[in-house]
């Protein structure tokens, strides 16, 4: 592990995963079925079920974790194992700029998910926004294999894939202040969103 990797195992990944937790905490709604889309260890769908005990939480992912924090199913990127309409709520944290076709899975998440939907993502705003997130990126996920193709999207390119499989934005937050700072000024500022959608 190189010294970025560390720095960031150390004090970006905990404070991170328990900012979001929190957050996310709040804005699923009560009881039900929630799905935790690209879940990997799922250490945040974790934290989140330690906040809020009357949710039951699943996790989906391409690749099962060697010894999984919460129930995950396996699926294919593509085509999510669930009938219709069988989650009162979807969680996507960092998947979308992984996928292949970002319209197909979240329209995916739309047909089983279609009453609330939580994205945290990044936002390509911002000077040198798409080398910083690459970057992020590379530090983040290389040592695990997983592709980080660099589909970043900016404000207006989410409102318009969100527009194309029939969402609308509930509500929006760039002030997520996920790393400590001074990491947060370097890796925080505009470069992410946490975004709650329904079916419109």
């Amino acid at each position: 592990m190189g010294l970025f990797e560390a720095v960031h195992e150390r004090w970006g990944i905990d404070h991170r995963a328990r900012v979001l937790a929190a957050q996310l905490a709040t804005l699923l709604p009560s009881g039900g079925r929630v799905l935790d889309v690209g879940t990997g260890s799922g250490k945040l769908a974790r934290l989140v079920q330690l906040s809020r005990r009357e949710l039951r939480i699943v996790g989906v992912d391409v690749w099962l974790a060697r010894r999984p924090l919460m129930p995950t199913a396996l699926f294919d990127g593509w085509r999510l194992p669930f009938p219709d309409g069988s989650f009162d709520a979807a969680m996507l944290v960092d998947v979308l700029h992984h996928a292949d076709n970002a319209r197909a899975l979240l329209g995916e998440v739309v047909r089983v998910s279609p009453r609330v939907i939580l994205i945290k993502d990044h936002l390509r705003e911002g000077l040198g926004a798409q080398l910083t997130l690459a970057f992020m990126d590379r530090v983040g996920n290389a040592r695990f294999g997983v592709a980080s193709p660099g589909h970043y999207l900016d404000r207006g390119e989410w409102m318009e894939l969100f527009q194309l499989v029939g969402l609308r934005v509930n509500s929006w937050s760039e002030d997520l202040r996920i790393y400590p700072k001074p990491l947060d000024w370097l890796f925080g500022r505009s470069l992410h969103f946490l975004a709650l959608l329904s079916s419109s």
